[in-house]
């Protein structure tokens, strides 16, 4: 559901651009009536009127269900999800059900909300935008079928053209079919998430398969020498020593959101990508109030209101890993009757249904990036002086595709040491 941008004040204690910005910002008014008492409805954003942006929207969306869903069951541990994996093997199932099963999917997908009738092969279009080469994501969907299961012919070949997957027939010998699922993970990974030594689950009917990997190169790379230990406050009273990242004199767009009392940045990355921190004026390892306001629009209407600042910036280098089940997960988002009677008779005459979600990911990123982008010139009455933004505490990233607003990872951390 669409939100309405949070103010973001802009205050002189922060940051000085010139003498007719020292104004705070005000809040965008909601839709109401004209003056000839007629109500106005907001227009949707042009962004969301190209069709693959309106998918990825979509799907992003269920994106983050899917998370603040994982993240209620996990409220100590660090979270990390690569969504869209899970959705792509999602709608890739969708194309074997029937209308009643069909209907179930589109409506966690939020492809009820589009008016689009070739869903598949706009979404064959996105993968090929999120994963094209210059932008250093392996993303991959699997569908695991029951041994000796007679697929129909019809159900092959759109899966294979919009979703470049192939349905995997278990042989029936788990130590067969455990190193077939990594020679596949490897290959289609190009070996950046490792073997897992994980036992696939017994009595497999339909089983989703999801992975992916990413390691960020920011646009201006940092420099390695000015990365030392320094404290990460896990809460009020525990602190840590891990490895972070400075730059002095780092460009970086800015928000303070009152509402959610959290500072937001924003850095890019090489690829037109861009990740996005809300960090918590104070130190807690309570984000929900945060996550709950996490949607495509708000996303898109944070990336649109953003300014652009100079701060004195720490990250922690991190290197987060995924390796189990979001089956429950999976299940909590109205999705429960695929895993009690769904209609799959589009893949095969036998009833089948989904026996387990699984998820791999990898996340990481250090000093590596493109190079250096050039500093602004100190002016008078501009940048009079830096903002301090030290990600020193729990917060949540936003890893976006900024070609097709794509939600791509996001993940929780509490503790920048892993996994």
């Amino acid at each position: 559901m669409m939100k309405t941008l949070v103010t973001f004040l802009w205050a002189v204690a922060f940051v000085s651009y010139s003498s007719s910005q020292n104004t705070a910002g005000t809040e965008e008014p909601l839709p109401g009536p004209d003056a000839t008492g007629a109500t106005v409805v907001e227009e949707e954003d042009p962004f969301f009127k190209v069709p693959v942006n309106k998918l990825a929207a979509a799907v992003s969306n269920f994106g983050y269900d899917l998370y603040r869903q994982k993240s209620s069951e996990s409220p100590t541990t660090n979270v990390l999800l690569s969504p869209l994996s899970v959705a792509t093997a999602l709608s890739a199932l969708s194309l074997g059900a029937g209308q009643r099963t069909e209907s179930t999917i589109h409506r966690a997908l939020y492809y009820d909300l589009i008016t689009n009738p070739d869903i598949h092969g706009t979404y064959k279009e996105l993968l090929a935008s999120v994963t094209a080469s210059q932008k250093n994501l392996k993303s991959a969907s699997r569908i695991v079928l029951e041994k000796k299961l007679r697929i129909k012919s019809g159900f092959v070949p759109p899966l294979e053209k919009s979703y470049g997957i192939r349905p995997r027939i278990l042989t029936g010998n788990p130590r067969i079919d455990l190193q077939e699922m990594n020679n596949w993970l490897q290959a289609q990974t190009k070996g950046k998430i490792s073997r897992s030594s994980r036992e696939l689950p017994k009595d497999i009917s339909v089983l989703l398969f999801s992975a992916a990997h990413f390691k960020g190169q920011w646009v201006t790379k940092f420099d390695s020498r000015k990365t030392s230990l320094q404290d990460f406050h896990l809460d009020e009273d525990r602190t840590i020593r891990v490895p972070m990242m400075s730059d002095p004199k780092a460009i970086l767009r800015y928000g303070l959101d009152s509402d959610l009392n959290c500072k937001i940045a924003q850095l890019p990355l090489t690829g037109s990508m861009s990740m996005i921190f809300f960090l918590p004026v104070k130190v807690t390892q309570n984000l929900t109030l945060i996550e709950e306001s996490l949607t495509s629009e708000f996303i898109h209407d944070i990336d649109r209101e953003l300014k652009t600042i100079q701060a004195v910036l720490t990250v922690p280098k991190i290197k987060l890993t995924y390796d189990g089940e979001v089956t429950e997960t999976v299940k909590q988002l109205k999705l429960q009757s695929l895993f009690d009677s769904p209609d799959l008779s589009k893949i095969t005459g036998k009833a089948i249904k989904l026996t387990q979600v699984e998820h791999r990911a990898a996340f990481e990123w250090n000093e590596d990036g493109a190079g250096e982008a050039p500093r602004p010139s100190a002016q008078p009455g501009r940048l009079a002086f830096s903002l301090d933004y030290h990600l020193d505490k729990p917060f949540i990233f936003v890893l976006r595709d900024t070609d097709t607003g794509a939600l791509l990872f996001l993940g929780k951390v509490l503790d920048p040491r892993g996994p």
